[in-house]
């Protein structure tokens, strides 16, 4: 999966571009503030339909106009997709060949990313929502059965906290409604609980060697947390143990007006020799630590999807020495990835790392190839 071209039109400081892209590597480089980070945000959002960075549509379109524009060009194997999204204040609107595209799901996985940037380490020290969030979107990428029982089993959630709260506020005793909600629920939590430990299990399959790789120490790990207190992810197992925490909790949640259990309250961390990375790590160590979570989702995607994602990389080489820059470059090369990489300089970078690559000086949005 390669991104051959893409536009921008009144997306923030670009009224109106276009770059193409090399199929391995392209190098944004400039000071801060000049728009590169930009691309790399229109990308996400031509992915995923929405930005890593903010909620709201207007602080995405260039100020004074109504509407802002993505499209690209998408290349797996020898299919060539036209991608679009359009925001407005008002709406969304989505194509894929210029056919309109109603629903998300049906637009996700055209174009599979992995995003790494600065405000990454909120995943190490962050809330435990920030590291759900992570999960649910990698999953929503590049399994279909994920994204249709992650958005199935939210509305039941819902349904759910509202009926405890009617009956708390009405004082009903008759719960049938609420077992059948309950087991409605059961069924797809078994089925995020399965995916989720099923990716972080292949997550610590790479995750220690590219952190040794790179580092040249050892011992890293995640760790993946379910709050109904589970090992075993056999399906009879989640299932009974999930409906017996629920049974046993149910005054609690009837006063709360909240399902307090299932994989919306789940969580994971960093283990790196025996500790938690977020108490015990250095901020360096805490980046590279996600930097190799990051580059260890490469092979899953392929795995998965078939095709290799493309991999963003924002500001990547700060905090990183010499020889680790070098080395995160070189884990790169490995796979037959398409990366696209901002920084605001590139001393002390190995030519040969940059040999198959397009280097984009950015000046106040204006890009120009090198």
């Amino acid at each position: 999966m390669k991104i051959e071209k893409i536009t921008l039109t009144n997306f923030r400081n670009y009224l109106s571009t276009s770059v193409k892209f090399h199929e391995n590597m392209n190098v944004f480089v400039g000071d801060n503030a000049q728009g590169k980070t930009n691309i790399l945000e229109s990308i996400i959002i031509l992915a995923l339909t929405k930005s890593h960075r903010v909620q709201n549509n207007p602080n995405i379109i260039t100020f004074g106009k109504s509407k802002c524009k993505i499209e690209g060009v998408v290349k797996k194997d020898k299919i060539i997709s036209k991608l679009m999204v359009e925001l407005s204040d008002e709406e969304k609107k989505l194509s894929i060949n210029r056919t309109n595209i109603r629903k998300v799901a049906d637009y996700i996985s055209h174009l599979n990313v992995i995003i790494f940037t600065p405000d990454d380490l909120d995943i190490v020290k962050g809330s435990p929502n920030i590291r759900r969030n992570l999960l649910n979107i990698q999953l929503s990428q590049i399994s279909k059965t994920y994204l249709n029982t992650y958005n199935e089993y939210n509305k039941i959630l819902k349904t759910r906290n509202e009926y405890l709260k009617i009956l708390y506020n009405n004082n009903i005793a008759d719960k049938t409604y609420l077992d059948i909600l309950t087991e409605k629920l059961i069924d797809k939590a078994v089925i995020i609980y399965q995916e989720r430990k099923q990716y972080v299990d292949f997550i610590n399959e790479n995750i220690d060697q590219n952190y040794h790789f790179i580092s040249g120490d050892s011992g890293l790990s995640v760790k993946y947390i379910n709050n109904i207190e589970i090992d075993n992810y056999d399906t009879e197992v989640i299932k009974e143990t999930f409906r017996d925490k629920l049974s046993k909790n149910y005054y609690r949640e009837l006063q709360q007006g909240m399902t307090l259990y299932g994989p919306h309250r789940d969580d994971f961390y960093f283990d790196y020799q025996g500790n938690d990375l977020k108490l015990y790590g250095s901020q360096g160590q805490q980046k590279l630590a996600i930097l190799c979570f990051k580059l260890s989702e490469i092979p899953i995607f392929k795995n998965y999807s078939g095709f290799y994602p493309v991999l963003l990389l924002d500001d990547i080489f700060s905090e990183l020495d010499i020889k680790k820059r070098n080395r995160v470059l070189d884990l790169i090369h490995n796979f037959d990835v398409q990366s696209v990489v901002t920084t605001t300089d590139l001393k002390n970078i190995n030519k040969k790392n940059l040999e198959n690559a397009f280097i984009f000086e950015v000046k106040n949005a204006n890009i120009v190839r090198k």
